[in-house]
């Protein structure tokens, strides 16, 4: 298998496991000229742009760690233009969540960093 077809593997199970946590999925892989963002879901009144990270072992840290400054960056430009692109209203409450999948354990980050 190649990284994306095991990037969009371990999406998909990141999807799944929100699910089961309450949230509604509305994209998987929103693309821009400015970033890519793996889930868009709605958790209760909150639009959340969430990060999938994977690692098959820890010898590179854990999967949490590799969601950067830099990745960050990147992710909240993707929100602000999805958030443009949808009108949605500037009072609309975001959130940044992270799924990270370290050997194959599921953990669920919420509020992993801030929109500053």
């Amino acid at each position: 298998m190649n990284r994306r077809s095991i990037g969009t593997e371990y999406e998909k199970a990141a999807g799944a496991f929100l699910m089961q946590h309450g949230y509604r999925i509305l994209e998987y892989n929103y693309r821009c000229s400015r970033a890519e963002i793996d889930i868009v879901a709605r958790e209760g009144r909150f639009l959340v742009f969430a990060e999938v990270k994977y690692r098959k072992n820890r010898h590179e840290g854990s999967a949490a760690e590799a969601v950067d400054e830099r990745k960050k960056r990147r992710i909240r430009m993707g929100a602000a233009t999805y958030l443009k692109e949808r009108r949605c209203p500037l009072t609309t409450p975001v959130r940044f969540d992270v799924v990270s999948i370290d050997a194959g354990k599921i953990r669920l980050i919420r509020n992993a960093f801030l929109f500053r």
